[in-house]
């Protein structure tokens, strides 16, 4: 029993020290990768804001233009900047090492931060950075305190800052919690319009982190049928092979 514990406890670690990391409340995503208007509008927005320092190395611009319905065409015309083949993976010009003397870190790629982090938590970090001046990007965030990430969409959403309630505990030790944002400086859309920026490209993100998964869903429909037939069909048979069995 102390085994099965210690195990159980071993497994809960990481999501415990993650939650304390952060603490944040995660918002519902709400993505739909079925949705191609959503994918067209998400991968604009991935080439245009996330590109220049995040690759998606696992995927080639071609499949991802077969896929969100789009042209060759249109595919080079509008999302191709950094690649000079259709069949290019989406990889960046960024120099590791100037990335690391920028920023502090490489930044990761993203072709499977939907599914390694999940599209709530994506969501919710991309919509929770803060002003705070003493930082060295001026910002930070609240899902994930001290990323060395820019606010790269302050221009859109504007900046807010985050509103903090706090009291003293039984040792004397002021705690703080966060209680909500405060608009300070309007972007180019509203709250609603940024909300649906970021779901857009949540959702190119989701569907990159595994492209097949539309027609591995679509596909599992038949399957459970013929299974569902091919049981019934194994049933009948075997009644009819034994009813004169005593």
């Amino acid at each position: 029993m102390r085994i099965k514990l210690l195990v159980l406890v071993a497994a809960l670690a990481p999501a415990a020290s993650f939650a304390a990391g952060g603490g944040a409340h995660l918002d519902r995503a709400n993505v739909d990768i079925g949705n191609r208007a959503a994918l067209q509008r998400g991968a604009a927005n991935f080439v245009n804001y996330c590109l220049g320092c995040h690759s998606a190395q696992y995927v080639r611009y071609n499949r991802m233009a077969a896929d969100i319905g789009i042209t060759e065409q249109q595919l080079i015309d509008n999302l191709m900047f950094t690649g000079e083949r259709p069949h290019d993976l989406m990889k960046i010009g960024i120099n590791r090492d100037d990335a690391l003397h920028w920023f502090g870190v490489v930044p990761p790629d993203l072709s499977l931060i939907a599914r390694s982090r999940g599209a709530d938590y994506v969501y919710t970090f991309l919509r929770s950075y803060y002003a705070e001046p003493g930082r060295p990007t001026g910002v930070n965030n609240l899902v994930l305190p001290g990323t060395a990430m820019p606010h790269v969409l302050w221009e859109l959403q504007g900046t807010q800052e985050a509103v903090w309630e706090g009291h003293v505990d039984a040792q004397g030790n002021a705690q703080k919690h966060f209680k909500e944002f405060q608009l300070a400086t309007p972007g180019t859309l509203t709250p609603e319009q940024f909300d649906g920026f970021v779901r857009d490209t949540v959702t190119f993100l989701e569907y990159i982190a595994e492209p097949a998964q539309l027609k591995r869903r679509a596909l599992g429909f038949p399957v459970i049928a013929f299974l569902v037939f091919f049981t019934l069909l194994a049933y009948a048979l075997k009644k009819e092979f034994w009813k004169d069995v005593k």
